[in-house]
């Protein structure tokens, strides 16, 4: 079996998972915290070597103060316990996003789990935390704009490998991006990146996304005709 070298997942539907069974969207988030941390293990396991999940979008912010405190204070949480198996597991950590309006809480935390698991080799897992791909391609612009006016690179040089570089995080191309809860949509997540991803769409709400469903998912990519742009002779 082709397995994906870099894994992309929108994250969609703990809310949704909550209220349907009569509880708070708290609720639901918490479950799906859980789900990620065995998501991100399994998927290392099969051989993923660069996993990013959409946690938190710059939009999110426009949600009830309640709910946004919730996920901060749910993040910090899992930043410093959810995260040691991977960390054990040699996962290096690594977050895009900007820092603002973050709170300075929340950013230690971030920093403290990066710095403990810079040195780590076994696989990369890049949270998206406040996150926005048009707002990531403004940021990249505008510091490649900086870096040309003050001669630190060459206008002419500037390729697709060079922008990468000033992206969040000098990553690998998206190879299969997977959103769960039945949205058909990418909702402003990595543009840039997944130029030439494959695509998985599942109604199945994060929460309930396990293992299983992770291996249906690898077996569908399996059976993909990845040709980008070329044609394959018989």
């Amino acid at each position: 079996m082709i397995v994906p070298n870099h894994v992309a997942i929108i994250m969609d539907g703990n809310g949704r998972w909550a209220t349907k069974r009569g509880k708070e969207r708290s609720f639901g988030h918490l479950e799906g915290s859980k789900t990620l941390e065995k998501i991100s293990l399994y998927a290392f396991k099969k051989g993923v070597k660069v996993l990013s999940v959409y946690a938190f979008s710059c939009d999110n912010f426009k949600r009830s103060k309640e709910e946004v405190d919730y996920l901060m204070n749910l993040f910090i949480k899992m930043f410093k316990t959810k995260m040691k198996k991977l960390k054990d597991k040699g996962i290096k950590i690594v977050f895009s996003g900007r820092k603002e309006p973050l709170r300075e809480d929340v950013l230690k935390a971030m920093d403290k789990i990066s710095f403990d698991t810079k040195n780590n080799q076994n696989g990369i897992l890049n949270i998206c935390l406040n996150y926005g791909g048009q707002e990531e391609l403004i940021d990249a612009s505008i510091k490649i704009a900086n870096d040309i006016n003050t001669n630190k690179i060459d206008i002419e040089n500037i390729d697709k490998e060079l922008f990468n570089k000033y992206l969040y995080n000098d990553l690998p191309v998206i190879d299969l991006l997977i959103r769960t809860s039945g949205e058909l949509r990418v909702s402003d997540f990595m543009l840039y990146q997944m130029a030439y991803a494959e695509f998985y769409f599942t109604s199945t709400l994060f929460p309930d996304f396990n293992e299983e469903e992770f291996d249906k998912v690898l077996d569908a990519y399996d059976k993909r005709d990845r040709r980008f742009g070329s044609i394959k002779e018989n």
